[in-house]
């Protein structure tokens, strides 16, 4: 009786360290001071980068990313670059300059402070790997990906039908289903792995709209055309800023840790022209001269946007990034021979008198490089030719061609 008590006392201990593996980021506590404000800065740089080249894309469109997705999925591959291929994605992510462990010690902890960031605040953030079967991929790279990104690590044979359904399978999962494909079957035999980054966000308002002052009315387009809309509404203090071209509305979430602000520009001014002059400066200015003002009567649409599956490979090209699309790219840290076949980003947006529900998804797919040094045999001079049975070596006819 004792030697089974202590076997079950010894297996409820295995069971309680083996689920302590397995704990997310929000049983974890980030270490502030390892958070590098100048890399938190140089990933707001890439993000309004990264805005502005899909917006001179997309003039005309509805525009919803997220920037942490990208760059994190990115960043992610960034583990095993080497040299010049090195060089490009921190150009392109804006990390020249920046020490590696730097980079991936504010990583870490950030991922963990966003997580806990308002406990009225959802905000799931998983990243993962996935590997076909069979390839070999150098441990280094695996163990950064874990220790930095907590990253899920998945061996799985690309050749079978359901692969590319598992992996979206994990990517609805992880954004509460607001995104549910984004790899499409058959997954090509040169895929080497995917890198996977998704983002789940769903927060109430600290102070809502409500509801029945909702009203229909016109919203004017860009191109003078008129579109009816749902329009929410209220009044009260608000945390709001008037410049010479925009007007700017800070609306919290849950405890006010998290917040959406809203940028209108000036009457008569476009858009594109706000966008163009935004950056992390402009940003934080907005940031730091907003003030709480009374009787501020606020409309704003009710709206959802769905964004992509939209391919990046030309924004971030742009940005700098090229090299990590060329076949001779260098990602020995990961394995030879492989490169960026392409990136993709979904995200999707949902805001109402409640709140918002958002999520971001970002997929880099890498390839098997073909031969950079390819062998070739161009019969342009006298050769011979020989017609043989291949089972047991029998020649069955024999001949040159000289002209």
């Amino acid at each position: 009786m004792k030697k089974i008590i202590c076997l079950c006392l010894c297996m409820i201990i295995f069971i309680g360290l083996l689920s302590g593996c397995f704990n997310n980021s929000e049983n974890l506590t980030y270490d502030k001071e390892k958070i590098d404000n100048s890399v938190v800065k140089r990933k707001g740089e890439f993000a309004f980068d990264i805005f502005k080249e899909l917006n001179s894309a997309d003039t005309n469109k509805n525009i919803f990313i997220s920037p942490i997705s990208i760059s994190t999925a990115l960043s992610m591959t960034y583990q095993g670059a080497k040299k010049t291929t090195k060089e490009a994605m921190a150009e392109g992510l804006r990390y020249e300059g920046i020490d590696k462990n730097t980079l991936n010690e504010t990583y870490k902890n950030l991922l963990i402070y966003l997580k806990q960031a308002d406990s009225k605040v959802k905000i799931d953030i998983n990243n993962s790997i996935w590997i076909n079967k069979g390839e070999k991929i150098k441990e280094d790279f695996i163990n950064a990906n874990k220790d930095v990104f907590d990253a899920y690590i998945k061996s799985l044979d690309f050749s079978k039908k359901n692969s590319a359904d598992k992996i979206n399978g994990w990517i609805s999962d992880s954004t509460n289903k607001k995104i549910e494909k984004m790899i499409n079957p058959p997954i090509d035999p040169s895929v080497v792995m995917y890198l996977i980054n998704a983002i789940y966000f769903n927060g109430d308002w600290a102070e809502g709209f409500d509801k029945d002052k909702t009203f229909e009315t016109e919203f004017k387009l860009e191109n003078k055309g008129i579109k009816k809309v749902s329009m929410m509404k209220r009044k009260g203090e608000v945390e709001y800023l008037e410049k010479d071209n925009y007007k700017a509305v800070r609306l919290p979430y849950g405890d006010g840790k998290l917040s959406m602000y809203c940028i209108l520009p000036k009457e008569g001014k476009k858009l594109k022209e706000l966008i163009s002059k935004m950056n992390t400066n402009m940003l934080e200015n907005i940031n730091k001269d907003i003030v709480k003002t009374d009787d501020v009567i606020i409309q704003i649409p009710r709206f959802k946007i769905e964004y992509g599956v939209k391919k990046l490979n030309d924004s971030l090209t742009k940005l700098g990034m090229g090299e990590a699309f060329e076949m001779d790219a260098n990602f020995n840290g990961i394995r030879e021979g492989i490169f960026i076949n392409k990136v993709l980003h979904k995200a999707v947006i949902e805001v109402n008198e409640k709140g918002s529900k958002a999520a971001g998804a970002t997929v880099v797919e890498m390839k098997e490089a073909a031969s950079l040094n390819p062998k070739r045999f161009i019969a342009n001079r006298p050769f011979m030719f020989i017609i043989r049975d291949d089972e047991y070596g029998t020649i069955l006819f024999m001949g040159k061609y000289i002209k």
